[in-house]
């Protein structure tokens, strides 16, 4: 089912073509800042629509965080998914207590859609969620592009660990959530 994930560390973010996100790097602050990259994909046996609709709620992150990191979504409902919209949350990375704000920036159903962290425990945090229609189900793609506050060593150590861990947890909860009667595809 997890069809791929790959950490590797990324060179100095010089412009948007350069990072190999279709969203923009914000501000010239981060131009010298080691950046690193998480890609992961999974295939669910729902159509495309069903998939892009859970994803699109943005109540079911809570759903899709491990337990330990007792996150909240602060911001009042209904909240309408958009280009602009932001989202607060409150959560714990290691018992201690974060806030973190995430904007949408680039909002295309249901192929695509951007969040970026606006504030939070990373120095840059860009998460592109892709979808795609095969005629069995909808491959999904998360790539983020990420720096962290001390660089590499807390990067390997503890970040890209406990960013494994999350996506793992997320993966197995998608498998329940959308295959739970079907065969994985081969």
């Amino acid at each position: 089912i997890l069809v791929s994930m790959a950490l590797r560390t990324g060179g100095t973010v010089t412009s948007r073509h350069e990072s190999g996100l279709t969203a923009p790097i914000p501000g010239e602050r981060f131009q010298e800042m080691k950046t690193f990259t998480l890609q992961k994909q999974i295939w669910l046996a729902s159509p495309l629509l069903d998939v892009f609709h859970f994803f699109a709620d943005a109540m079911n992150l809570e759903s899709l965080t491990p337990p330990w990191f007792d996150l909240h979504i602060m911001t009042p409902r209904p909240i309408e998914m958009r280009a602009g919209a932001r989202i607060d949350y409150k959560l714990r990375i290691h018992s201690i207590p974060v806030r973190w704000q995430s904007e949408i920036t680039a909002w295309s159903p249901p192929e695509r859609f951007v969040d970026e962290q606006r504030r939070g425990p990373y120095r840059l945090w860009i998460h592109e969620h892709r979808f795609r229609a095969s005629d069995r189900g909808t491959p999904v793609e998360d790539l983020v592009r990420y720096a962290v506050w001390g660089g590499e060593l807390i990067n390997r150590f503890i970040v890209a660990p406990n960013l494994k861990e999350i996506f793992d947890f997320r993966h197995r909860k998608l498998v329940e959530i959308f295959n739970a009667d079907r065969e994985p595809e081969i």
